[in-house]
């Protein structure tokens, strides 16, 4: 175990989950802070813990007296007597002060104080109120990560309307997969977008979208690559009323900004699975649960507070951009960002840390991993004074990135690997302000999170790898799936293996200090000759090698039952996959992992599968090499690369 940072004294003494520990100190019979004591109260006493977490971030609504009925899973229900609306609790503050900071890769920036969101999303509801939305109509967007986005969910969540989105890189037939399902009534789309200094237009895409969805009433245009009005010709949709947004906020300026009182689990979000092995899955997540479990993980675990400046790059199709919208609940400023994350230059990012004074940024572990097999050393040329926490989430972050961050970034930082997903619309592990950063390892379980490893029968693990399991219920849990009208996809997906348990199909293990150690998604788990071995623990050996760029391992059937590993690999520019190349890879992972983690095969390709978050797809390239149908190719960024595994 190698300790790569340690908060001082002053800091952990100055962090909100002191002051929340001493909130509740009289629980906790007034002892001294400490984390692990901390989260098995949050476990034990999970009513009071939530009900604490309401009351210390001052949520408003109508909390009632009961916090928990009917506690399994599935079926639990919270705060059933509770009256709220998210989108109160996020506008509440109406000052001049930044909420939103809007930057492009072709140097746009647009900023929109606290006040003047309050306006837009009260002009907004009027024209949405003037088509005739009400409670529970869905409205769906076609945007980039634009303050557009954040306008109109807010609106939409305002009247108790159901909020879902796609970023415009999603081909038509993935979009339509999504919204046909759930049938909105508004439809907001941008006309093209900006993507490596390339302008790409997507009208015929909208066109055909909107064409396929049953039940449409109003299509709304922003005209995001020049933000002017486009041609008038691209209003004109068969049967359909349809505006710019400017125009289309203008129709509801009269109107006096109001926010229904909902129950707790009355429905925010549809959320969308990735969808790489069918038509994706329809998650529906509360009002409440969403906003509790968020100011939860954005005070206590980020220690966010007002006019704090937090970043994350994420698309409007990736679940960070609603768990990064939620920071407007802290009264903190959010710093948005569309385009590529290397262009115009390997060091925007970083530049915008400087620029923009951010003291939270969030990304993905691909990105830092980039970052490190290019050699940046962004701290030699940019002030990172105010950046206090970097998080990390998509896949495993590498002992190795770890490392990078600590050297070529900031050697002060809170680095936070963070681990849960879109079908809890949050985490299950996650940073920890008060405790020391592990080298590899994500720091703690979340709070009020029961999380546990089980082996295969069930028996909880320490010290070993096995299902990341949640053993009882919390608030952000989905409240249904769209159209499941038995509950039966909803089981599936998380209770047959155990029952009453939530496996979430990530493999990993708990440290003997109670951090995590993640290895990869369990269904793509390897298991050459009986033994599961997470794909995890083969790329940071192969992250080593300069000549690769990136890799992708997959188990393919022997015809005895068996199962061999196949390695897939990405070279630099120039590189060559030549036995001597392969005996190397093969005694790294002999002499550093084991004997059963040498592949059968290695093969060179020129790109792997990634879903539209970033992430590699094992199960697209399981399927391809197994002469299967990849089933649903829009939901990959780059469906093209299946043919370089088929056969």
């Amino acid at each position: 175990m190698s300790t790569l940072w340690r908060p001082s004294s002053e800091k952990i003494d100055s962090t909100q989950i002191v002051d929340f520990a001493k909130y509740v100190g009289q629980h906790l019979d007034g002892q001294h802070f400490d984390y692990d004591q901390l989260w098995k109260w949050s476990i034990d006493f999970r009513e009071e813990f939530w009900r604490s977490i309401w009351d210390f971030c001052e949520v408003v609504g109508e909390k009632g007296d009961v916090v928990l009925v009917n506690d399994k899973m599935p079926g639990a229900h919270w705060f059933p007597e509770a009256k709220l609306n998210f989108s109160e609790n996020l506008l509440k503050r109406r000052d001049s002060g930044e909420a939103l900071v809007f930057s492009g890769e072709d140097g746009q920036r647009l900023s929109l104080s606290y006040s003047e969101l309050f306006e837009k999303v009260r002009c907004l509801q009027g024209a949405l109120k003037r088509v005739g939305v009400v409670e529970g109509d869905r409205i769906a967007a076609y945007l980039p990560n634009a303050p557009e986005a954040i306008i109109g969910m807010l609106a939409a969540s305002s009247l108790g309307a159901i909020w879902a989105s796609c970023s415009p890189d999603f081909g038509s037939e993935g979009v339509i997969d999504r919204f046909s399902q759930i049938k909105p009534k508004v439809f907001i789309s941008c006309t093209g977008y900006t993507y490596k200094g390339k302008k790409v237009a997507i009208q015929d895409k909208v066109e055909k979208i909107v064409s396929e969805l049953p039940g449409l009433k109003e299509v709304v245009i922003v005209p995001c690559l020049n933000r002017e009005n486009d041609s008038g010709d691209f209003l004109h949709f068969k049967g359909l009323s349809a505006s710019f947004f400017n125009e289309f906020l203008q129709s509801g300026k009269h109107n006096s900004l109001t926010f229904s009182q909902l129950p707790f689990s009355h429905p925010l979000y549809i959320m969308f699975s990735s969808g790489t092995t069918g038509k994706p899955k329809c998650m529906v997540h509360s009002q409440g649960g969403t906003l509790l479990q968020h100011l939860k993980e954005h005070r206590l675990h980020c220690n966010l507070r007002r006019d704090d400046r937090i970043f994350y790059f994420t698309t409007t199709g990736w679940m960070m951009w609603n768990w990064l919208v939620t920071s407007l609940a802290s009264e903190a400023t959010l710093i948005l960002y569309d385009g590529h994350p290397f262009y115009p230059h390997h060091m925007v990012m970083f530049e915008l840390i400087e620029r923009e004074r951010i003291n939270v940024f969030g990304t993905s572990a691909k990105y830092l991993d980039v970052c490190r097999k290019e050699s940046l050393s962004p701290s030699q040329e940019y002030n990172f004074s105010s950046l206090r926490t970097v998080l990390s989430t998509g896949s495993p972050l590498l002992a190795e990135s770890f490392d990078w961050v600590y050297q070529e970034v900031k050697e002060d930082i809170c680095l936070s690997s963070i681990t849960g997903g879109t079908d809890l619309i949050s985490c299950f592990a996650l940073g920890v302000p008060t405790e020391a950063v592990v080298r590899g390892e994500i720091q703690k379980r979340g709070l009020g999170m029961a999380v546990q490893i089980y082996d295969k029968e069930g028996i909880s693990l320490e010290g070993e790898a096995g299902e990341l399991v949640c053993t009882r219920s919390f608030p952000s849990m989905p409240t249904h799936f769209w159209d499941d009208r038995d509950g039966s996809k909803y089981y599936s997906a998380y209770f047959d293996f155990y029952s009453g348990v939530w496996r979430h199909g990530d493999w990993a293990e708990l440290t003997d200090v109670g951090g995590i150690i993640m290895y990869g998604r369990s269904d793509t788990t390897l298991n050459p000759g009986g033994v599961r071995i997470g794909t995890a623990e083969i790329y940071r050996q192969i992250e080593e090698f300069s000549e690769i760029l990136e890799s992708v391992v997959v188990g393919r059937q022997c015809g005895d039952g068996d199962q061999e590993i196949v390695l897939f690999v990405v070279l630099k520019e120039g590189g060559v996959l030549d036995d001597d190349l392969k005996k190397q890879i093969c005694s790294v992972l002999r002499n550093k992992v084991s004997p059963r983690h040498v592949p059968r095969e290695i093969k060179s390709v020129p790109d792997v599968p990634r879903t539209r978050s970033g992430k590699i797809s094992e199960v697209a390239v399981r399927e391809a090499i197994h002469g299967r149908e990849v089933s649903n190719l829009e939901a990959l960024a780059n469906p093209e690369s299946i043919k370089h595994f088929v056969d």
